[in-house]
């Protein structure tokens, strides 16, 4: 049987488990290294913006121009 499970590298580059995990001596592992996860923050601009775009995107004109774009039902 294959788990995931979620660890993380310290900062002596030791890698640590999230949770406890009954192993049996010399049981194989892979480990895998994930990309860092990027946070953007979201600044003031960007939210005073969204109600602007959002008038000019929310027209019937702009669902005509799209609609080739939409899943037939």
């Amino acid at each position: 049987m294959h788990r995931t499970l979620e660890a993380i590298v310290d900062e002596h580059g030791n890698i640590r488990l999230l949770e406890t995990v009954p192993l049996q001596t010399g049981r194989r592992v892979l480990v895998t290294i994930l990309e860092e996860e990027h946070h953007f923050r979201i600044d003031e601009v960007t939210l005073l913006s969204e109600a602007a775009l959002a008038e000019d995107w929310n027209r019937p004109e702009e669902d005509a121009a799209w609609s080739h774009l939409q899943p037939v039902p």
